[in-house]
């Protein structure tokens, strides 16, 4: 089923850019030649100042522009944040919510983390729910159960292949330059599948599940064709152009 599920690779672009940034992006869109972008879908989610323009820069290209967050209401006084609606507003067809860094510096709980991907849905937006352990939680064997329960608490009923994507991050590998083994990737992933085969049914299996965490364009091409991986969530990496296409092309 692997095979019918059609790659991402999705850039968090995390508190980097400025508006002279947008002429990387316009290098990504022009290295993603005709015969790539008809196998995968490019994602890059830049900060939240620069999601129009970039948004207006992509405009008819193959790489669609995402958001980094959402905040759960629609509107209101909420100072600082901004809602699925704004972002959608501003040209965003996808939102990464329960990213490890959110989770750590701002207290994000399943629960909140579940309301962001439900306010992903009501605007139109993607979600690309995110799990994974921290160091401590790998060394004490408790992976699989933590990501369990993260998937359980973060993904609201109704998902489906449309407005759901799953992206697994190792919280110890997230700009450590430190990878799991291909082996252990493909475990999680696994795990994650079988999770949400019992929460979506047949839906689950064309579910994308991503893979971050130290993707380098030297790791990509195993990583990427790991058991249950359908794509990367790239942090660094997507920063400049050159590496991330090398990145997208572990699906040439």
């Amino acid at each position: 089923m692997a095979g019918a599920r059609r790659p991402l690779v999705a850039g968090n672009w995390k508190m980097n850019g400025f508006r002279s940034s947008v002429a990387e992006l316009a290098k990504t869109i022009e290295g993603f030649d005709g015969a790539l972008a008809g196998r995968i879908d490019l994602l890059v989610c830049p900060p939240a100042t620069l999601i129009a323009e970039f948004a207006e820069r992509a405009r008819g290209s193959k790489v669609a522009i995402g958001a980094q967050d959402c905040h759960p209401k629609p509107s209101g006084a909420h100072t600082g944040d901004l809602s699925a609606e704004m972002l959608r507003d501003a040209g965003a067809a996808a939102v990464i919510v329960g990213h490890s860094e959110r989770r750590a510096d701002h207290g994000e709980s399943n629960a909140l983390v579940r309301a962001k991907a439900e306010a992903a849905w009501r605007a139109g937006l993607l979600a690309i729910v995110c799990v994974g352990e921290t160091r401590a939680e790998r060394e004490a064997g408790r992976t699989l159960a933590v990501v369990a329960e993260q998937l359980k608490g973060s993904v609201p009923d109704g998902a489906n292949p449309a407005n759901l994507v799953v992206a697994y991050e190792p919280v110890w590998a997230i700009g450590t330059g430190l990878t799991p083994t291909v082996s252990d990737v493909a475990e999680v992933h696994g795990v994650i599948r079988r999770e949400l085969a019992a929460r979506l049914g047949e839906a689950a299996a064309g579910t994308r599940v991503l893979y971050g965490g130290s993707v380098k364009p030297e790791n990509a091409r195993e990583l990427l064709h790991a058991g249950d991986v359908d794509g990367a969530l790239v942090g660094g990496a997507s920063l400049k152009a050159e590496d991330f296409l090398k990145i997208a092309a572990a699906y040439r």
